[in-house]
């Protein structure tokens, strides 16, 4: 079974094959560039290189949030009209856990974090046990002193988030606080896709409506419009 993987929730896009014996091929590019401008051209490319079609997709999985508003709705249309097109099954994977499964069998409770803005961060926390992830602390967006008093032990942060807040987070938790190398903050299509593969391996499919982006906040453009609408 071979699932095309398309991740889109921050400025690193990233399009990957994997099929149950391993990851066949990924593509990831961290640079200001819109994924409009490039997702479809790095599909593309893998399909190329690994000399496969779409009609080769046995299904396809996308992260859905929390993340970029703008990069989750391409992303999601995106698989959308892949799905459609080819008629085969795809999974809504949260980008959270997609993050967490960059450091499988962890001891320690891993909590990935992405940046909200605001001074705050989308993150949650779950803990492995064996080959299953647990999710200890829901998705949210959260400040890192109320992240803080959810910590009760040591921890490993994830994530941009993660990098970006990480002075507040040592000052907060302390020797609590442990970080993941770079090479694991980042979120993968790779991982979107294995969790994906496990998804429809299990009948978890998601229905074409049920695609939609899990922002955790609402968009600012949405409240922005409201407010304006309000004042008239």
């Amino acid at each position: 079974m071979y699932i095309l993987g398309i991740e889109t929730s921050t400025k690193t896009g990233s399009v990957a094959v994997v099929s149950a014996e391993g990851v066949v091929a990924q593509y990831s590019l961290n640079i200001e560039v819109t994924h409009s401008e490039r997702l479809m051209s790095t599909v593309d490319r893998v399909l190329k290189d690994t000399g496969m079609t779409l009609r080769d997709m046995d299904g396809f999985a996308v992260a859905i949030g929390p993340g970029s508003f703008t990069g989750l709705r391409i992303g999601l249309a995106t698989v959308k009209a892949l799905a459609f097109s080819t008629n085969k099954p795809a999974a809504a994977v949260p980008t959270l856990q997609a993050l967490a499964w960059n450091l499988p069998y962890a001891v320690y409770p891993v909590c990935p974090m992405l940046d909200a803005r605001k001074n705050e961060v989308y993150a949650a926390i779950y803990q492995f046990e064996g080959d299953r992830v647990i999710r200890l602390l829901p998705e949210t967006a959260i400040t890192i002193v109320e992240l803080g008093g959810r910590i009760a032990g040591r921890t490993i942060f994830t994530g941009e988030g993660a990098r970006i807040f990480r002075a507040e987070i040592e000052e907060r938790c302390g020797s609590n606080a442990l970080f993941a190398p770079l090479s694991a903050i980042l979120p993968s299509a790779a991982a979107v896709a294995e969790i994906g593969l496990g998804m429809i391996t299990r009948g978890e499919m998601a229905e074409g409506d049920s695609l939609t982006p899990r922002y955790i906040r609402r968009p600012e453009a949405e409240v922005a419009w409201e407010k304006r609408q309000s004042s008239r």
